[in-house]
């Protein structure tokens, strides 16, 4: 699964390194396109690869730590 999303992080995580978690702990790969962090609040545009389990791992667990995920477009392979 290859798709496009956009994140957008509360300002109580600003001190949190969610982006390089996922990296570590998830089987998937990121890659930032655009991105903007201030301390009040914050927005990613990412792509995202991985099995389609791995990838609702990582969504569940930016819900559980606030981040509202938008899907943008799935890319097909």
């Amino acid at each position: 699964m290859n798709m496009s999303i956009g994140l957008t992080f509360p300002g109580t995580l600003q001190d949190e390194s969610i982006i390089c978690y996922i990296c570590k702990k998830f089987n998937v790969t990121l890659n930032i396109i655009e991105a903007s962090f201030s301390m009040d609040a914050g927005w990613a545009i990412l792509q995202i690869e991985g099995e389609e389990p791995e990838v609702k791992c990582v969504f569940d667990y930016l819900a559980g730590k606030g981040v509202k995920v938008q899907q943008i477009q799935i890319n097909k392979k």
